[in-house]
């Protein structure tokens, strides 16, 4: 079986949904995706991107993805955040995350980022011990802030 790492396509975004699905499914909100066909597309290869995206393909069929945008950082200048790295679940185990983080990491690195970022769940240990045998340090200190798109709309009608 060969998998092939490639950079993401608009054509490519059926999947990819599919894909984003099936993780809010694994991280217990399967109700939680608002995003359609027709906003991932635009929002990824409209007129002004808000993200990157790789794919992974097995046998022609996208079998993972890595999501990411660029950020700066104060302290370090440009940095990259990778969204989410997700591989259906029947592909875990078989070198697909791995080539799509290397993937990413190799483009934060060709684009002279200061740093790379991303999220884990604290219960997936999974993903924790992936991400440790990269060396990658697992900040506990940090804590997200957040605001739903309803609080946003509060806030700003207030």
């Amino acid at each position: 079986m060969e998998l092939t790492i490639r950079k993401g396509r608009k054509e490519d975004c059926k999947a990819v949904l599919e894909l984003i699905k099936e993780l809010a499914i694994y991280e217990k909100e399967p109700d939680a995706v608002d995003l359609d066909l027709k906003t991932l597309e635009e929002d990824g290869f409209g007129s002004d991107p808000a993200y990157d995206l790789i794919v992974g393909e097995a046998n022609g069929e996208i079998k993972g993805i890595a999501l990411f945008y660029e950020k700066y950082s104060t302290w370090k200048g440009r940095a990259l955040y990778l969204e989410d790295l997700i591989v259906t679940e029947s592909f875990r185990g078989k070198g697909m995350g791995l080539k799509l983080f290397k993937a990413v990491i190799k483009e934060a690195y060709e684009r002279s980022a200061g740093r790379m970022e991303w999220q884990v769940l604290d219960w997936n240990q999974p993903a924790i011990d992936f991400y440790k045998d990269f060396g990658a340090s697992i900040e506990t200190e940090w804590l997200n802030g957040r605001f739903s798109k309803e609080q946003i709309k509060s806030i700003c009608e207030e």
